[in-house]
């Protein structure tokens, strides 16, 4: 696994940074159980991270943003990542997970939203499956329903993504 994964400053640590999000290490059962819910093959690398630690608040919690977004002028904001089961309220299949986004909220369905920001749900990160099909290597987009859903491409992975995540600090005002 890349150990930008394993760095103390990427999760908040303990319970704080676990309790809605997180869920034991993934199990081979509950991926397959997952994926095939969602009808995606989810990233080795967000597999990966999940065997050690499944989902959590984030203390890097910012991406560069090739264009504007209602965040800011070159960021988007990112809270926590969604742990890959349904125990979680904020896991990929639960109660605030993938369904809720697509159905209750009206996001397009271009993949897996494993992400949420500061706008509690106006704008969400996802796996963008478009260009590489259900079983491929998905892109990393913020799409903000503030805007009619603008899709704006963040990362080419998820690994590109988890490394670009730094600090709000990045981005001074």
């Amino acid at each position: 696994m890349p150990e930008r994964y394993e760095d103390a400053d990427l999760w908040v640590p303990g319970e704080a940074g676990t309790s809605h999000y997180g869920e034991a290490p993934l199990t081979n059962e509950t991926l397959k159980s997952v994926e095939a819910e969602l009808g995606y093959r989810l990233p080795a690398a967000y597999v990966s991270q999940a065997r050690t630690h499944n989902g959590g608040l984030l203390n890097r919690t910012a991406h560069a943003s090739p264009t504007p977004t209602t965040w800011a002028p070159d960021h988007v904001a990112v809270t926590g990542i969604f742990a890959i089961g349904r125990g979680a309220r904020l896991s990929l299949c639960g109660v605030f997970g993938q369904r809720l986004w697509l159905d209750e909220w009206g996001y397009p369905d271009i993949g897996v939203y494993f992400a949420d920001t500061p706008s509690a749900g106006h704008d969400m990160i996802a796996l963008d499956y478009r260009a590489c099909g259900r079983d491929g290597e998905p892109a990393v987009v913020h799409v903000d329903q503030e805007v009619g859903y603008v899709v704006t491409p963040l990362a080419p992975t998820f690994e590109d993504f988890i490394a670009g995540l730094v600090g709000e600090e990045a981005f001074p005002d």
